[in-house]
């Protein structure tokens, strides 16, 4: 089967590998028939050292249930699937409590042995407590809002529900990526009265408003962070959702959080040191956030999606064949693309 492997920096290749095949009785195959190419993707891609032996890729996709194994039960063939960017048993005592990301059976996709999602097809372990059904058909114009299911809006919920966003609470959200218009869309869901959303591309913060973005502010740094207090009476935002991952997109979100506020991260960590010094300190700010556990929320938010409450796939503004993937990261790198949505 195709399936998509990355070399080094830039370097993705498109090549022919082992069929996916059941190896534990907890397994499914699934044929994928809808991916695609997530923003964290895009950090390996723009710095990962070369390397002789590719990494697969890919942590997002729905697909069709081929076969699974013995001790698979709730699953039948044919059945149209979602897959969390972690696969978990969802029975355990994390998985329990929520934290499936955290799940002592689970794992990620493209790790030794498991196939990634950037293919055309995938051994799911685990996929009992992984997989969800979807009521639709494998060509339902719901795909990419279902697709979302995998990553990004549950992504952009857990931002939004780690720092306590409800029904009166003013929030910034920092970063007009595919995760950061989803957090405006979760805090919109969530109740948010004022939604102030921190990017700089027009085509992209006119979706953020379409989802529900009272303000949009387009300076960084000191300018940013000034404009929000005066967006906010000079006071800041009660919750601010970090996705962007790097620290001066941190050290923002700290500065336009009011006393006693929240910062949720979710954008993955690209740089080590925090900058919570004396005046975060003093001002009582929360920071809080982390992986997604997915898993947790694909039910929850399901149903928005299928009644047409919300359209967090408005975010794919691009579709590509599998042979074309190599060009889709490049798309996205070269901001020509918010989110590539790939058909295999």
């Amino acid at each position: 089967m195709r399936a998509t492997l990355m070399y080094g920096a830039h370097d993705v290749r498109i090549e022919t590998v082992p069929d996916a095949t059941l190896r534990e009785p907890t397994d499914a195959l699934v044929r994928i028939t809808a991916s695609c190419i997530c923003g964290s993707d895009l950090w390996p891609y723009g710095s990962m050292p070369a390397t002789e032996r590719g990494r697969r890729m890919g942590h997002e996709f729905i697909g069709v249930v081929e076969d699974f194994g013995s001790e698979v039960s709730g699953l039948k063939k044919g059945d149209l699937v979602v897959a969390p960017f972690l696969w978990a048993d969802n029975t355990c005592d994390f998985c329990q409590e929520g934290l499936q990301s955290s799940c002592r059976h689970g794992g990620g996709w493209g790790s030794k042995n498991v196939d990634g999602g950037q293919g055309e097809a995938v051994r799911v372990p685990q996929a009992q407590g992984t997989l969800v059904k979807l009521p639709v058909a494998p060509d339902s114009v719901l795909i990419p809002s279902l697709l979302t299911l995998s990553d990004v809006f549950c992504t952009g919920h857990h931002c939004a529900v780690t720092a306590g966003v409800g029904p009166r609470t003013t929030v910034t959200v920092i970063g007009d990526g595919a995760v950061g218009l989803s957090a405006v869309l979760a805090a919109k869901r969530l109740g948010a009265e004022q939604i102030i959303l921190m990017g700089r591309h027009k085509v992209r913060t006119d979706l953020g408003r379409e989802f529900g973005a009272t303000e949009v502010v387009a300076e960084r740094g000191s300018e940013g962070i000034e404009r929000v207090r005066e967006l906010t009476g000079g006071d800041g935002t009660h919750t601010v959702l970090e996705c962007v991952g790097t620290n001066p997109s941190l050290a923002t979100a700290f500065g336009v959080a009011r006393a006693g506020g929240f910062v949720s991260r979710v954008g993955v960590p690209q740089d080590n040191e925090i900058p919570f010094g004396v005046p975060e300190f003093m001002r009582n700010v929360t920071l809080t956030g982390g992986v997604a556990p997915a898993r947790a929320y694909i039910e929850e938010l399901m149903p928005d999606i299928l009644d047409g409450t919300v359209e967090p796939g408005k975010v794919f503004d691009r579709t590509i064949g599998i042979d074309e993937i190599p060009e889709g990261y490049q798309a996205m790198a070269d901001r020509q693309a918010l989110k590539v949505l790939i058909r295999p």
